[in-house]
């Protein structure tokens, strides 16, 4: 008898948020590539055109079948939050997100189970900077998962204590399963041409984030102000349209306005050539977050300077500075990291090196293991 794991493929189906749709088309390759004897995996998506379907079958292989409901993602969405019918179906359930049928069901006699995914806090830790309907959402999906999931899994122990403060009846259903770069991200042989199609300059600073103000990026800007460097810096994952207020923001922090570069979300190509060309990352955020940036970074060696958090601590460990939340502590930091060529080398080599903890293959060697010992 074939044991069959169904993971909820919706973000790479219809894609809301670029980070937790990659994260889902690497967990489900994965799964896959390690599935153990006498198991398969199934993906669970929205509606979508035929044509969509065909397509996504080309970029997951190995799936034994992608199982389509009736409706279209944001139909599909409400119902999930109302607990109606979906035509999802049961069985033994996971999803990357908190996108799932999170319902009465019995897992002990039918053998099902419903696990699902919180990579962010800030819907509880910064609700007014979500859309209202948005973090409604989540916040509504969470008190489901309280009432129906086998587990609820976060990416760092420090994530965990803080969900067992919102959620104190989910106990020991709390389960750390951390995430990681894309398979394969590396720095690609094009890197050159494709930062000259970005536009993007040289030897920069790299920043992530938006206008947000658990972004934290003014406090990155200042911080490379402080430092005394004269270096470009650059700001991925800006939100659309936030591009000038960002720009504003850093002009207003002191960098001149030539050295200010802001886009937007790229592909895991370009965004490795871009990681390519950059001298440090800095990480100011302190957010409840799993901090994607901060795993690309590490996977490909560049020296990280990080604001002193929880998550920051469990992530980076010995793998990069960590510093005071201060514009004078993580710019000090930065003009030590890059004050000298064997400095940067040396941070370099320890990102690298933890770099290695992280792996998709590791993650869905867990999740398999999750879902034996439900």
């Amino acid at each position: 008898m074939v044991a069959t794991l169904r993971v909820v493929l919706d973000q790479v189906a219809a894609p809301v948020e670029p980070d937790l749709a990659s994260a889902s088309r690497e967990l489900a390759l994965a799964l896959v590539a390690s599935a153990p004897a006498g198991c398969e995996v199934e993906g669970i998506i929205p509606g979508v055109p035929a044509a969509r379907v065909d397509a996504l079958a080309g970029e997951l292989p190995g799936l034994a079948r992608l199982h389509k409901v009736a409706l279209a993602r944001r139909e599909l969405s409400a119902a999930l939050q109302l607990g109606v019918a979906t035509g999802i179906g049961a069985g033994m359930i996971h999803s990357p997100t908190l996108f799932a049928p999170l319902v009465k069901h019995d897992r002990v006699h039918d053998n099902d189970q419903t696990v699902v995914t919180l990579w962010d806090l800030r819907a509880w830790e910064a609700p007014d900077e979500l859309p209202r309907t948005v973090g409604g959402w989540q916040r509504a999906m969470l008190k489901r998962a309280v009432k129906h999931a086998d587990a609820v899994v976060v990416p760092t122990h420090s994530m965990a204590l803080k969900l067992e403060e919102l959620a104190p009846r989910l106990g020991e259903r709390v389960r750390v399963i951390a995430g990681a770069a894309p398979s394969g991200f590396a720095v690609p042989s094009d890197e050159i041409g494709r930062r000259r199609v970005l536009d993007v300059p040289e030897g920069f600073v790299l920043l992530s984030g938006g206008i947000a103000v658990s972004d934290a990026l003014s406090l990155g800007f200042e911080a490379v102000v402080r430092s005394g460097l004269d270096l470009p810096v650059l700001v991925l994952d800006a939100p659309e349209g936030e591009e000038p207020a960002l720009a504003e923001i850093a002009t207003a922090a002191g960098l001149p306005e030539r050295n200010v570069h802001v886009r937007g979300s790229l592909d895991a190509a370009d965004r490795a050539a871009v990681f390519g060309a950059a001298v440090a990352l800095i990480a100011p955020s302190v957010r409840s977050a799993f901090p994607w940036r901060v795993v690309d970074a590490l996977a490909l060696g560049v020296p990280v300077i990080a604001a002193q958090s929880p998550v920051h601590r469990e992530t980076i460990v010995d793998g990069g500075m960590l510093v005071e939340a201060s514009s004078e502590a993580l710019g000090s930091a930065l003009g030590s990291a890059l004050g000298s060529t064997a400095a940067a080398e040396r941070l370099g080599v320890l990102a690298a090196d933890r770099g290695r903890v992280f792996s998709w293959r590791g993650t869905a060697d867990r999740v398999w293991q999750l879902h034996a010992d439900l």
